[in-house]
């Protein structure tokens, strides 16, 4: 039996018990592939990441990343909740602005801001948006989803956007329509095919005025595919949420720098993701995502 340690963090929050949860291995030297996931399948949640000595110079650590059902390219709130815990490890050095982790899509930097000793918030940057394709038959989508094709928002697009890993955005008009989704998977499915796409995670959202001033979007991510029925927190997906809403005008040019999504809420697992996007008329220049983390426990647990 091997013995190995891991960090519970509660990610995209700063109160413990919300967020999103992640669990950190930062020495799982010698677990193969399928070991590893494995133990993502055992924690059990949205995510766990495995920290590994960098294998490129132009990165600090390499980040393996896992959900319950299949190793992840990138993600946003294991890069998030790591970095929180790679400064409570000593891995990232107190009041260090700048870290980067060797992710599955390369290079991924991390800028730091600190509260005297301690990490207080963190930004991920990633890569620029690439559009995927469209869902165009909404009666269809609708009924897969329990909703009326009334409930998508008119003139927006139901569209696959990726900065690593590609995701539906369907955009809603109410919060209750969102709170409402229930999937019926092979149904989703087949709309995905009908239109020429893989079944892709399905984010929902809205920009009715359920949410509070400060958090500009109200949203939720479904992934069975990925093992996951729910998601509370997406960073992978927030940042693509920003370019839709940035290439599509659903936000103001001067609201597309700082504005939270706030995802979870039904799941009693409020989440706030910070959402930033450079753009210049029509073309995305950066995204980022951003948030703090709170650690709740530590623990070992047992390999054979």
């Amino acid at each position: 039996m091997r013995t190995l340690r891991y960090l519970h963090y509660d990610v995209f929050t700063d109160r413990a018990f919300e967020g999103n949860q992640l669990a950190v291995f930062p020495e799982p030297a010698g677990l193969t592939t399928e070991e590893m996931q494995r133990i993502a399948r055992e924690m059990n949640f949205s995510e766990s990441t495995f920290i590994f000595p960098r294998e490129t110079p132009d990165t600090d650590i390499r980040m393996r990343i896992f959900t319950p059902g299949e190793e992840l390219p990138m993600a946003g709130h294991p890069t998030i909740g790591s970095a929180f815990a790679l400064a409570t490890e000593g891995i990232i050095a107190k009041g260090r602005e700048r870290f980067v982790f060797g992710l599955g899509v390369g290079p991924t930097p991390v800028t730091l801001e600190w509260k005297r000793d301690e990490l207080d918030f963190a930004w991920m940057t990633q890569k620029l948006p690439a559009f995927e394709g469209r869902v165009t038959d909404r009666p269809a989508l609708a009924a897969s989803l329990g909703l009326d094709a009334a409930d998508f928002v008119e003139g927006a697009p139901v569209e696959v956007v990726s900065c690593g890993v590609p995701f539906l955005f369907a955009p809603l008009a109410s919060r209750a329509a969102v709170d409402r989704v229930a999937m019926n998977r092979p149904a989703y499915a087949a709309c995905c095919k009908a239109a020429g796409l893989a079944e892709r995670p399905l984010f929902l959202f809205t920009l009715d005025g359920g949410a509070t001033e400060r958090e500009s979007i109200y949203s939720r991510m479904l992934a069975p595919g990925f093992g996951v029925a729910e998601d509370p927190a997406t960073g992978s997906a927030s940042g693509p949420l920003g370019c839709y809403l940035a290439i599509h005008r659903l936000l103001p040019a001067d609201r597309l720098t700082g504005f939270v999504s706030l995802q979870g809420a039904a799941m009693q697992r409020p989440s706030r993701i910070h959402i930033s996007i450079g753009a210049e008329r029509d073309r995305i220049t950066s995204v980022r995502i951003g948030g703090r983390s709170v650690l709740v426990g530590k623990g070992t647990l047992e390999v054979p």
